[in-house]
């Protein structure tokens, strides 16, 4: 167990109901997601990484907080939020959608769970979706409450996640099909367990539905799980990068729009119903995109961490672009990044410089996800 140092933790920022546990299991330090406190260390990130891919980790993200849409016309109100055609969708089912302002700029890119036929949550990335959602709905006047419930998640992720699960829920728990949830208990805590997470890997989401329980459910999370290989850990930027997956801030924004990222699966313009940024997006989708992300090889000595500043990409004197995420993958031994580039240095194998502090780096373009292109890792079937 670790002594945590003074972190200057201030009323304003909240904690989550798992930070007491987290800081007795070994949590170093904490970066601000969504106006909450994230554990971000547990040691060394490498050796985070190696435990998800071979074991199991347990990782607080309470910070994915919940806007919840509740009410007779809460169909309704969240097909108007997103692109994605929402019609089929089930009670007991999630969906990973995109969700749009007036000029088709991203505003967070959540997973939805549909808890009940007129309840919606919206597991969110980092920014504001709960104040958008209310200021739609002061003039749109729809018959929903929109709220943040008492809901916090924890993700055990990993190859031994399942089995873990099975020890600790029972059987039960293997009949969760991939991108849905149930309803679960652990001794007399009601939870609600999913079969989504942000890893990558197979992995589960466990919603905890009252704060005061936060301590209970990680603690024996831990005790029953560690002699099966969970380990305490945070969500891994390695990983993450591997599987091309997407963080708000650092790969897109409210200035970038779903077709630049590749995200055309989940826009429906075909579809009658109306929703913000209809418009904006088949103008965006008619006159062609400038720019869209895409995989590179940066061809230097192993980076020490991610990148924290977007990184120039050049080619000759011209800027075409800019490194969005980046780090070493000490798995496949390279040095992997996500960037946004002009539109037509887009093909595989295209050669261009990356400047890190005032150094001109070779970089080639590549396919991305760099790992598990098809997500089968984490879309195992459990039964």
């Amino acid at each position: 167990m670790s002594k945590l140092k003074d972190f200057g933790f201030g009323t304003q920022i909240r904690k989550s109901p798992f930070f007491d546990a987290t800081v007795r299991w070994g949590a170093k330090d904490f970066s601000v997601y969504n106006h909450m406190y994230i554990p971000r260390d547990f040691g060394d990130p490498e050796q985070n990484f190696w435990n998800l891919i071979n074991e199991a980790i347990l990782c607080d993200v309470a910070v994915e907080r919940q806007v919840q849409v509740k009410g007779p016309d809460a169909s309704k109100f969240v097909q108007m939020m997103t692109p994605r055609d929402l019609s089929n969708m089930k009670v007991g089912q999630c969906k990973y959608v995109i969700l749009t302002n007036q000029f088709g700029g991203i505003l967070n890119d959540p997973v939805m769970l549909k808890v009940e036929e007129d309840c919606y949550w919206f597991s969110l990335a980092d920014s504001d979706i709960l104040f958008w959602a209310q200021g739609l709905n002061a003039n749109l006047k729809y018959d929903v409450d929109i709220s943040e419930p008492d809901v916090s998640p924890l993700q055990v992720q990993g190859p031994k996640s399942k089995d873990i699960m099975v020890e600790i829920f029972g059987e039960e728990i293997l009949s969760l099909k991939y991108y849905w949830f149930k309803r679960f208990k652990l001794r007399n805590i009601n939870l609600l367990i999913s079969r989504t997470g942000w890893s990558s890997e197979f992995g589960y989401e466990i919603f905890l539905l009252n704060s005061n329980d936060g301590d209970e459910v990680y603690e024996t999370l831990m005790q029953k799980g560690k002699d099966l290989g969970l380990h305490p850990g945070h969500t891994s930027t390695i990983r993450r990068i591997e599987g091309g997956m997407l963080s708000y801030h650092s790969d897109m924004d409210i200035n970038t729009n779903p077709f630049e990222l590749g995200l055309d699966k989940f826009i429906d313009l075909d579809s009658s119903f109306n929703f913000i940024g209809k418009d904006a997006l088949i103008n965006i989708k008619e006159s062609g995109i400038r720019r869209k992300q895409v995989g590179l090889i940066i061809e230097c000595e192993r980076f020490n961490g991610p990148n924290t500043k977007k990184w120039d990409i050049f080619d000759g004197n011209e800027k075409i672009g800019h490194v969005t995420s980046a780090v070493y993958s000490p798995r496949l031994k390279q040095n992997i990044a996500l960037a946004m580039v002009n539109i037509s240095y887009t093909d595989i194998n295209t050669h261009l410089k990356v400047k890190i502090n005032t150094n001109l780096i070779n970089a080639v373009v590549t396919e991305k996800p760099f790992f598990d292109p098809n997500k089968l890792i984490a879309k195992e079937k459990t039964n």
